[in-house]
């Protein structure tokens, strides 16, 4: 292992494929990790998340290597590490995650309690989330390697499902994680807001999940053409600023029976500017009395970047009197990926997810990634995926 690169976030708007440390078995305040491994990155992924502090909208500071969606490949390991053997093929979960605390235990692995030092939850490249090195690189280390790694089939089987399998780390789950705890059922009426990646992964999971009609709404031109071609019943917002009436020349009824918020506190309204509650107002209006709201798309503490003082530390004009009214559930948080891998993993590799095709995943190399961001924040319908060793394209 020598000459690692990886993605530097430089300030807003920029980030820059730079020479990086090689990973060392250390924790972020220096302590000697013996359960962790380091990998070879076979891919990792550009996420709307990353976009957001690339886009200056949290408190990320300059030099943060990015990337939290990382497949790769076991090149050294821990003397703790009982489970994993080098030349193992993993997928990693975004979440950082010790596996033996309370939260853990019970599978709720998006909010560790002690990888964070700041806040409950850890996660790799990432703005407050306990200062682990990011996974846009070649090379990375995962702590708690036998807890938080989903080891993959042999290489053969793994490299024909690769940009497939690349999705198990974040989008995939976190859209599935929106689609049951919005509690889409076989014959579920499902809206989804917002036709990027995640949106698409929620689509695609509440179609798995059995629901009768998927709907998904979104301003962008492109992306509905794309949720059009996989099969999800475009909305296209610029029609109309009464969502309801747009549902209902699909389904007769302007209430859903599940609703899923993919898009998050950069939410835009019909005025073309932002205003961070409209869609979880949209949400409440929207989805049927006693129904629920699943929330993947990221909402955060700190936003010096947003519209309003009250939205800059994190506060929301919300109707929730609307919400209560209803009866209606919401559930917000980091996706816990690990209760959702391993069974999604299954429908990858059994041809019942063609996820990559859904997302429109686009292979690229590490050195494009700045092109990759700056084609992602002007909305193309695409999910980059990067290539750091030339592996996937050949």
């Amino acid at each position: 292992m020598s000459g690692n690169r990886g993605v530097v976030y430089l300030g807003p708007g920029k980030v820059e494929v730079q020479n990086i440390p090689d990973p060392k078995f250390e924790a972020p305040d220096g302590r000697r990790i013996d359960h962790g491994v380091i990998l070879k990155v076979l891919t990792t992924n550009i996420c709307g998340s990353d976009q957001h502090m690339v886009r200056g909208r949290t408190t990320a500071q300059a030099g943060l290597v990015l990337g939290h969606e990382i497949t790769g490949e076991v090149i050294e390991k821990g003397a703790d590490v009982e489970m994993l053997q080098v030349g193992d093929l993993v997928s990693v979960p975004f979440n950082v995650a010790c596996g033996r605390c309370r939260t853990c235990r019970s599978q709720d692995t998006g909010v560790c309690l002690t990888v964070n030092p700041s806040r409950a939850g850890g996660a790799f490249g990432y703005v407050d989330m306990g200062g682990w090195i990011g996974g846009q690189a070649k090379y990375v280390l995962v702590p708690y390697a036998d807890f938080n790694l989903l080891k993959l089939p042999d290489r053969d089987r793994t490299m024909a499902k690769i940009r497939d399998i690349t999705m198990l780390s974040d989008i995939l789950p976190t859209g599935f994680h929106g689609a049951v705890k919005a509690g889409v059922g076989v014959g579920s009426t499902v809206y989804v807001a917002g036709a990027g990646p995640v949106g698409l992964a929620a689509a695609a999971s509440a179609r798995i999940l059995g629901a009768a009609v998927v709907m998904v709404g979104d301003f962008n031109p492109e992306r509905l053409a794309h949720a059009k071609k996989v099969g999800f019943e475009p909305v296209d917002l610029t029609k109309s600023d009464r969502l309801g009436d747009l549902i209902a020349q699909i389904i007769d009824t302007d209430e859903v029976d599940a609703a899923i918020d993919a898009v998050g506190f950069e939410a835009r309204g019909h005025s073309g500017g932002e205003q961070p509650a409209s869609v979880l107002n949209q949400m409440m209006e929207i989805t049927r009395a006693a129904g629920s709201v699943g929330i993947p798309g990221l909402y955060v503490t700190d936003d010096p970047g947003a519209v309003d003082p009250a939205a800059k530390r994190g506060s929301l004009s919300m109707r929730f009197g609307l919400g209560w009214a209803k009866a209606q559930s919401f559930h917000t948080g980091q996706t816990p990926v690990l209760r959702y891998n391993r069974q999604l993993l299954m429908a990858i590799l059994h041809d019942r997810l063609p996820i990559a095709d859904i997302v429109n995943a686009k292979i690229i190399s590490l050195e494009d990634a700045p092109q990759g961001y700056d084609s992602f924040d002007k909305g193309a319908a695409q999910k980059f995926v990067l290539d750091p060793f030339g592996q996937i394209a050949a």
